[in-house]
C-alpha cells in the first residue's frame, strides 16, 4: 500500500495538535514548514496530519528534524517519507517493525541512514 492510499489513522489533525501544544495551530504549521515535524495530507485535502509516533508526549522526538532534512535531501515528498517510515521492515509476517518504531525507540541515526540509503 502506498502512502497515497493510507487513511493516516495514526495521525493527528494540525488544529487539534495546535490546541494541545498551547493553543496555537500556526506554531505547528511553522514547525512543519521549518522541517521540525513530519506531516501528510489526504489526497484532495488541505489539512495537514501529523503522525503521532513522532512525538514523545507533546514534544517532537529527537531526530525528527534530521529525518525530514534527509528526506528533503533525497527528494522525498511528505507522502513518500510517511510511506517509507511506516512500511514493515521485515519480510516475515511476525516482524512488523517499521522505521517509525526505530525512531520511537531512540534509534534515529538508523532511520536517517535508511532514508538516505533507501
Amino acid at each position: 500500500m502506498s502512502a497515497r492510499e493510507h487513511d493516516y489513522a495514526d495521525c493527528l489533525p494540525g488544529t487539534w495538535l495546535g490546541e494541545r501544544l498551547g493553543g496555537n495551530p500556526s506554531r505547528v504549521e511553522a514547525l512543519r514548514r521549518e522541517g521540525e515535524l513530519i506531516a501528510v495530507r489526504r489526497p484532495g485535502s488541505t489539512e495537514w496530519l501529523y503522525p503521532a509516533w513522532q512525538f514523545d508526549g507533546w514534544n517532537p522526538r529527537p531526530g525528527v528534524a534530521r529525518i525530514v532534512a534527509a528526506a528533503r535531501d533525497e527528494g522525498l515528498d511528505e507522502a513518500a517519507l510517511y510511506d517509507l517510515l511506516t512500511t514493515p521492515l521485515g519480510m516475515r509476517a511476525h516482524d512488523r517493525s517499521r522505521l517509525a518504531d526505530l525512531l520511537a525507540n531512540g534509534r534515529e541515526d538508523e532511520v536517517v541512514a535508511a532514508v538516505r540509503g533507501r
